[in-house]
């Protein structure tokens, strides 16, 4: 055999040297270019002649079917299992509930503060007092000024009942009765619209305390007494308020997955800095795709735990095809010839363990596992270790049983 390989090299050597003996030689670079090329598509065919009558030898040579030549590999008995594919991507965990704390009158200055960074915040609870001097006053001034009406309409009441009583007697005039009932009905619809002006600017001085409308814990308390509060500093908020007991996990999904992730998809979530793992569904997915990024964004529901905080990196997992009972075979083990896919099983034949290829269909791959549609049955030996250098029809040397 190493004669062969002699042979083929020396051919091969001599005829290069024949194309291109000298500078002066006939023949532009080009047609060099593409002698070379010719030339090296005839090694490699020569090449894989040689290897494969050394095959075909070794199948013939009687004395290497003896039990101390045999190839030593290792084999994995072939059985099913669920095989999950899934798509692999990161995300992030977000709050349900999240309340940015803006005053309802357009703000003013902060006289106290009852909350800072970290708190727990009840529903209801006072987080702020404004500055309400002005507001006080004017509360102040529409107090005085409905005593002021109520002390009159006692007056024209009595003026009335007065005339009322001399006009029952036939003393006086129709004109003056009427007057005093006008003047008397007047005030009254005076006090009246003074009281709901009260009710209106106590409303109003109650907007300068400032309530959280959730229930959580102070994510943001990016304001101090003295300052102007309006809810936003620039782009960022002034007090945000989180609540984690609803959270959730938001990823976007490449706009090639549309078909294939939906509502109801499976989720294995992972939060690598807390050590945590969660199975979850998408909730929600979206309609549109981005045109930044070509993507859709998904939801998915993730159950309370106070590790788990808005903001953190999710690793997930969104299962996009099952097969109950599959064959999966390590991907590594698949050869690919002109035919197609294949690989070695080890069989008992004659009383001796022997390699025999066979032609697999495969489907999914994941995880450097790959699965077999057809081709492979659950039972037979796989070819694990060792299956580089082998041919079909080799004695092999194993642990099974012969």
């Amino acid at each position: 055999m190493q004669k062969i390989v002699n042979v083929f090299f020396l051919t091969a050597a001599l005829t290069i040297a024949s194309c291109g003996g000298g500078k002066n030689e006939a023949g532009s670079l080009a047609d060099k270019k593409a002698e070379v090329e010719k030339l090296k598509k005839e090694q490699l065919s020569l090449a894989e002649k040689i290897k494969n009558l050394e095959t075909d030898i070794a199948k013939l040579d009687t004395a290497a079917v003896k039990e101390d030549v045999a190839k030593l590999v290792g084999t994995t008995p072939v059985t099913t299992q669920n095989f999950v594919h899934s798509i692999d991507l990161q995300g992030r965990v977000d709050a349900e509930n999240i309340s940015y704390i803006s005053p309802r009158l357009g703000g003013g200055q902060v006289k106290a503060l009852y909350v800072k960074k970290g708190d727990y915040v009840k529903k209801g609870q006072l987080l702020v007092k404004l500055d309400d001097a002005v507001m006080k006053q004017q509360v102040a001034a529409a107090k005085q000024n409905t005593e002021t009406l109520k002390t009159q309409l006692t007056f024209a009441n009595d003026i009335y009942n007065r005339r009322s009583n001399l006009w029952k007697q036939g003393i006086g005039s129709e004109i003056e009765l009427i007057s005093a009932k006008t003047n008397a009905e007047t005030l009254q619809k005076q006090i009246a619209g003074a009281e709901e002006n009260i009710k209106t600017l106590q409303e109003q001085m109650n907007a300068y305390n400032i309530y959280s409308d959730v229930e959580g814990v102070a994510d943001e308390v990016n304001v101090r007494v003295g300052e102007l509060f309006t809810g936003f500093s620039g782009t960022l908020p002034q007090i945000k308020i989180v609540n984690t007991s609803s959270l959730k996990v938001l990823v976007d999904v490449p706009e090639n997955y549309s078909g294939k992730v939906k509502q109801g998809s499976l989720i294995v979530v992972s939060l690598p800095d807390i050590d945590k793992v969660f199975n979850t569904s998408v909730s929600v997915s979206g309609k549109t795709i981005d045109p930044n990024n070509r993507s859709f964004r998904i939801e998915a529901k993730l159950p309370a735990d106070g590790a788990v905080r808005p903001n953190q990196i999710a690793m997930v997992k969104i299962q996009d095809y099952a097969a109950p009972n599959a064959i999966a075979i390590p991907v590594n083990t698949v050869g690919t010839d002109e035919k197609g896919k294949y690989v070695y099983v080890a069989v008992t034949e004659g009383g001796k363990v022997i390699a025999r290829k066979k032609m697999i269909t495969i489907g999914e791959l994941y995880n450097q596992v790959v699965e077999v549609k057809t081709g492979l049955t659950a039972g037979e030996q796989l070819v694990t270790e060792g299956y580089q250098n082998i041919y079909d029809g080799q004695l092999l040397k194993t642990d099974l049983k012969k």
